[in-house]
């Protein structure tokens, strides 16, 4: 066998359906191994590394398989950085393999040389030059252990192209692989029955338990588990922003999403009035305490951390008790100790019925924003027609939205439920993810169309996957958010205020005819009537479809983020809608 056929054979046989990626001087013999294979293994051509990295990326978070993609040596490794950083910093499982320059050119000043297994090392769980066309099978094992395995994350691999014209004597080597890593997470690690014990005793001798979902719960696909566990002890759900759809938003104990950026203010002040709050597969970061200021009344005391990573417990606050396991297997033994038949306490079904009537105030009051129909549009009102139109198209979607003006509307407004799921990248809050992602959701999960959100700075970083989208016939719907400016800096430099910042203001671009030019069906929304009809026509289209938007910056009014409301004296926590709130 060639080295190539090695290579692929593996990838095959782990299950790998599509492998995403951009064509370069050195994978070409990578390229003819696939096409050797192509019905079993599609490659799936983008137009930019950082793009594939991001449909690994989506192709993984809403599936249970790592996302694998390629690149070739030069410019394509270090294209492909951001987008293996921002998988694995958010426990994403995604393999890249860097077909590179020949090994036999290495220190000789070969065109495109780099050191690409040094250059990953930051920001990978493992990164590693293959040096022999016997090691790829034993490599290729390890990288799937390591990327499912333990806290999910993202693997180099530096391939150089010479070892994959080189012929393997099959006796030699072993072409095995290990099932439990063809899916993640493989390998549920549970912690000692005494600390399942102490979490029972806590949840049902609080009189205010709380449960918090982070982005573990997702990837440790225990929703369900989450969910039963909160209904059979009464027990209320927040989430924060990448732990949004473990509990379906619409289940009479979910509250709402805590933290900084779209916050629900019920759901924050679930976490004031808590007496024990259990974080499952949360980092408790940056985000989620509001600048680890958040929540002050159970900040040091009463608070249980449960999370896959040992070195992201009591990393930021003091805990009453700290559990190093599976999300997943943690909530399962939890469910196995607790009887059907418990019952909960009177004061504690008073609380949960003080958080139904808060976040039922909430949206009574929400109403009022969600359908003012002044243009430019108000991205609420976005969130509003979308959650309408959704409601009535009855059909499951995957909702991709990038950083930026969409994010703290949708995350405070969207309505996510078991047909509607939201997706929003939050370790390094990078543009240009929206776009390439809609095509790996597609990948990942065809019975749910995708539908993505971004701004028109992010599509000045993507517009080249709008032929992609085109080429592959994804029927995405794309909504731009269009008010020529990068919002988001803009309004940190008015928060601080700086009236006219620099370099923050560009042309807006008219993203119909754009999107026309790639031959993708396309509208122009001004009014709130044009957004019904535009929505109607982009799915009813069998292909990708693109609206575009004339919406407010967030630069004009203060988005929902806690800490901005709290700079200009304002409280957070109020229930009413204050749409009058302008930067001076």
């Amino acid at each position: 066998m060639l080295g190539s056929d090695v290579l692929v054979a593996m990838l095959v046989d782990y299950g790998v359906t599509n492998v995403f990626g951009v064509p370069g001087d050195t994978n070409v013999m990578f390229y003819e191994a696939l096409q050797r294979r192509d019905t079993e293994i599609r490659h799936v051509m983008a137009r930019d590394e950082r793009s594939a990295g991001f449909m690994a990326d989506a192709y993984a978070r809403l599936g249970d398989r790592p996302g694998v993609f390629e690149c070739p040596s030069g410019a394509g490794s270090t294209y492909s950085l951001p987008a293996v950083a921002e998988a694995n910093a958010s426990a994403v499982p995604i393999i890249l393999l860097t077909i590179d320059i020949p090994l036999a050119g290495e220190g000789r000043g070969v065109i495109t040389e780099l050191d690409c297994a040094r250059l990953y090392e930051p920001v990978t769980k493992m990164s590693e030059l293959v040096k022999s066309a016997e090691k790829i099978p034993e490599v290729i094992r390890r990288a799937f252990r390591t990327a499912t395995s333990g806290t999910p994350g993202a693997v180099h691999l530096q391939i150089p192209s010479d070892i994959l014209q080189d012929e393997v004597d099959e006796t030699r080597i072993s072409l095995h692989v290990e099932h439990e890593c063809k899916t993640f997470p493989s390998f549920r690690t549970r912690p000692v029955g005494e600390k399942i014990d102490r979490l029972a005793e806590l949840l049902t001798t609080s009189e205010r338990p709380l449960i918090v979902t982070g982005g573990g719960v997702r990837r440790s696909r225990a929703g369900a588990m989450v969910t039963a566990l909160a209904d059979r002890l009464g027990i209320p759900v927040v989430t924060t922003i990448t732990g949004q759809g473990a509990v379906p938003a619409d289940h009479p104990l979910a509250v709402g999403v805590i933290g900084d950026n779209g916050f629900h203010p019920h759901a924050n002040l679930a976490m004031e009035e808590a007496d024990l709050v259990v974080f499952l597969g949360s980092k408790i970061g940056s985000v989620v305490t509001v600048g680890f200021t958040f929540p002050t009344v159970t900040r040091n005391k009463r608070i249980v951390h449960v999370d896959i990573n040992p070195l992201a417990l009591g990393n930021n606050f003091e805990n009453v008790l700290s559990i190093a396991g599976d999300v997943g297997a943690v909530v399962d033994d939890l469910l196995r100790r607790i009887p059907d038949t418990r019952i909960a306490t009177t004061a504690q079904e008073e609380w949960v019925r003080h958080l139904s009537e808060l976040r039922s105030t909430f949206w009574l009051n929400a109403g009022v924003l969600l359908e003012r129909d002044e243009v430019p549009l108000r991205p609420e009102r976005i969130a509003h027609e979308l959650n309408e139109f959704l409601f009535r198209y009855g059909e499951p979607v995957h909702v991709l939205s990038d950083a930026g003006t969409p994010t703290p509307y949708m995350t405070r407004f969207l309505k996510t439920n078991q047909k509607v799921s939201l997706t929003i990248p939050r370790a390094f809050g990078g543009l240009g993810y929206a776009i390439p992602a809609v095509v790996g959701a597609w990948f990942a999960d065809p019975t749910r169309r995708p539908v993505g959100l971004f701004g028109d700075g992010s599509l000045g970083m993507s517009a080249g996957e709008l032929e992609s989208l085109a080429r592959l016939r994804v029927p995405a719907v794309l909504i731009l958010f269009s008010n020529g400016t990068f919002g988001w800096i803009k309004g940190l430099h008015r928060l601080r205020g700086h009236r006219e910042p620099i370099s923050v203001d560009f042309a807006e671009p008219d993203g119909k005819a754009l999107g026309e030019a790639f031959g993708i069906p396309s509208w122009s929304v001004a009014t709130p009537h044009d957004l019904v009809i535009a929505l109607e026509g982009a799915f009813a289209t069998n292909g990708p479809s693109l609206i575009d938007v004339t919406v407010e910056s967030i630069a004009d009014r203060v988005p929902p983020v806690y800490s901005w409301l709290r700079k200009l004296d304002r409280d957070p926590l109020v229930l009413d809608s204050d749409d009058v709130l302008y930067f001076n």
